[in-house]
């Protein structure tokens, strides 16, 4: 499967659905988990332009994400791929996205800023 890598640069994000461990199986409650056994989590995210067009997305991450809803975050490392599935006798196909973590912005922003001070 393809990754294509997200950019960032002209985006903004808002939580908008708190994490939540992603459910694989509806009827035995099964939880999808990574090839190392955690457990992987769906954040629902607006992504804004500067035009003001705003895209919902659900990010699946791994890991339960320190981020709550209405706070600015920030998808480290966020890929879409495509995917097809035939469900119930039907095709289906979508983009989904994953992403590295969800950090609040502040996080990143104090990170970047503690970054740029060692290389000075």
């Amino acid at each position: 499967m393809r990754n294509i890598p997200v950019d960032l640069s002209a985006l903004s994000f808002v939580c908008v659905s708190a994490p939540r461990p992603k459910v694989v199986n509806q009827d035995t409650g099964e939880v999808k988990t990574d090839r190392n056994g955690q457990t992987v989590f769906t954040v629902g995210l607006s992504a804004a332009d500067a035009s003001g067009r705003v895209e919902l997305l659900n990010v699946a991450v791994v890991g339960d994400q320190s981020v709550t809803i209405g706070e600015v975050v920030t998808p480290v490392g966020l890929v879409a791929f495509p995917w097809e599935a035939v469900l119930g006798g039907q095709k289906r196909f979508g983009v989904a996205f994953r992403a590295d973590r969800i950090a609040p912005v502040s996080a990143v922003s104090s990170s970047d800023s503690s970054a740029s001070a060692d290389v000075a």
